[in-house]
């Protein structure tokens, strides 16, 4: 199994920013210390959290995506590579991916992440709200890699930070529901204020932070122009309802 970045990062697209510029936000470690890659889903949260690390001065240059072992769909939000690079381009960002079994996935991502620590990036942003677990490995990734590790949603109030993704003018569509936890009918819904209010009748995280649903972003501010998606099948894989989308121009 190879541990190289599916798109190596010597062929990734140019920074808008002039060489000067760059070159002034190096530090003497060779870090651009405001630089930084997002752990990238395609979903709400790590949206939201890219949003949040770049209202708050950093500099987003690339985003970062794990697949299955074969590389066929995304790990969760089981998206294509097709969806994946239209949001990248979207956003104005370049996209790098890897391939990884579960059983060898933390050793592929740290050395992803090891890699982009060598061409300078500083910082990995990931869109987690809570999970102990989940934030003690997120540490470990990046102190083993040598980057530091940034949660900007980490512990906010989940309806507040729905409402912020909808009052900042994001749109996301529901692409993945757990099964006998949500029906696969809402699948292909837009995430809004009602749909948010059924999750909170029903019971359920609003953020769907206990993996009860996923979304795949579409639009919003740090968009070019809204991601155009045809909806396709519907199946189930590993206990959970799939909608297939493919970009449409």
């Amino acid at each position: 199994m190879s541990t190289e970045l599916t798109t190596p990062l010597s062929d990734a697209r140019s920074s808008p920013d002039s060489d000067s510029t760059r070159e002034s936000r190096i530090d003497r470690d060779g870090l651009r210390a405001s630089a930084f890659v997002a752990s990238w889903s395609g979903g709400k949260d790590s949206c939201l959290a890219l949003d949040r690390a770049k209202a708050a001065g950093l500099e987003p240059v690339a985003l970062f995506t794990m697949f299955t072992e074969g590389g066929e769909r995304s790990r969760s939000h089981g998206l294509t590579h097709a969806v994946l690079r239209a949001q990248a381009e979207a956003l104005g960002l370049r996209l790098f991916t890897n391939n990884a079994s579960w059983a060898e996935y933390e050793s592929v991502f740290v050395d992803a992440w090891r890699e982009f620590r060598l061409r300078g990036i500083a910082t990995g942003v990931f869109g987690d709200i809570d999970g102990d677990a989940h934030r003690e490995w997120v540490l470990r990734i990046c102190e083993t890699a040598g980057m530091q590790a940034l949660q900007p949603l980490w512990h906010a109030d989940r309806r507040a930070l729905l409402e912020e993704f909808l009052d900042k003018g994001y749109r996301a569509t529901l692409i993945a529901v757990r099964d006998g936890v949500l029906a696969p009918s809402l699948l292909g819904k837009s995430l809004d204020r009602e749909l948010i209010a059924e999750f909170e009748r029903l019971g359920i995280d609003p953020a769907g932070e206990n993996g009860e649903y996923h979304t795949v972003v579409t639009d919003g501010p740090l968009f070019r122009g809204p991601l155009h998606l045809a909806q396709g099948d519907v199946s189930c894989r590993d206990g959970v309802w799939f909608l297939d989308v493919t970009p449409v121009a």
